[in-house]
């Protein structure tokens, strides 16, 4: 079940300022997203001693076909947990916002079992993303572990949250401006401050912005919090295509906004 909206106060449940049924990403495609930026996470097992507890650790982690891969030691306290119960989660989250709870982050649950070998695609996969790794990863002691995914729950800040199937996670892919997206929001934030108070003035419902943050970007469009008369409210706008590189968003951006503007002015 997806929830975009924490329970508020009757009088601030107002019409949103946008169609909410725009083009948006899945939780799927945002956790996916998400995810697969990670090169750290936290590594929940079954402790042996004290037994039942729970046991997190910080760990390295690359991603294979959407399960999470490590190259673990034989010696490490997760490594001997897994080898006796193989049930484990692991946390992956963002630290861009200033307050904690307003990051995204994501918790993966599914069996982790060593993989035979050198690990094959899932050895390749974590040197790609590692490559120091390379070092140990062939010492008598590290093998290469893998996470089937088999549920995850997504959380991306206040008031957007679900859970997500294993299918929709794996039929999901990350958005291809996921590593781009800060350098963007900082771009129009810094830059073209006008710009957004424009896009919300024209291509939403709002009246009465008096200023604007760029909040997200993705291949299907962006959001932004407006500032109104009532508060901040969130305002998302589709691009007329998708996008997969920050040369075309560039180019939709001025697009829009000499739409915005002509819409504005006419």
């Amino acid at each position: 079940m997806t929830n975009d909206e924490h329970a508020r106060p009757a009088a601030a449940a107002e019409e949103p300022l946008y169609d909410p049924d725009i083009p948006t990403p899945s939780h799927g495609e945002r956790a996916r997203t998400l995810a697969e930026q990670a090169k750290t996470a936290t590594l929940g097992t079954i402790c042996q001693a004290p037994e039942g507890y729970p046991y997190t650790s910080f760990v390295t982690v690359a991603f294979d076909d959407g399960d999470p891969v490590f190259l673990i030691s034989g010696l490490a306290e997760h490594t001997k947990n897994l080898a006796r119960d193989e049930r484990a989660s692991l946390l992956v989250a963002e630290s861009v916002a200033e307050d904690p709870l307003a990051n995204g982050r994501v918790t993966l649950l599914g069996p982790c079992t060593r993989l035979a070998g050198d690990g094959g695609s899932a050895r390749d996969a974590f040197l790609a993303a590692h490559p120091n790794a390379s070092y140990y990863a062939d010492f008598r002691d590290f093998a290469f572990w893998k996470l089937r995914v088999e549920s995850v729950r997504y959380i991306g800040g206040y008031g957007r949250m679900s859970w997500v199937s294993a299918e929709d996670w794996r039929s999901a892919t990350a958005d291809p401006l996921g590593g781009e997206a800060q350098g963007i929001l900082d771009h129009m934030n810094q830059d073209h401050a006008d710009a957004l108070v424009t896009y919300c003035l024209a291509l939403s419902r709002a009246s009465d912005v008096s200023s604007a943050t760029m909040t997200g970007v993705d291949r299907y469009g962006f959001e932004m919090s407006a500032v109104t008369a009532k508060g901040p409210r969130p305002v998302r706008v589709a691009f007329p295509h998708t996008v997969s590189t920050t040369d075309e968003v560039r180019r939709v951006l001025i697009e829009l906004l000499r739409d915005a503007r002509a819409q504005l002015a006419g």
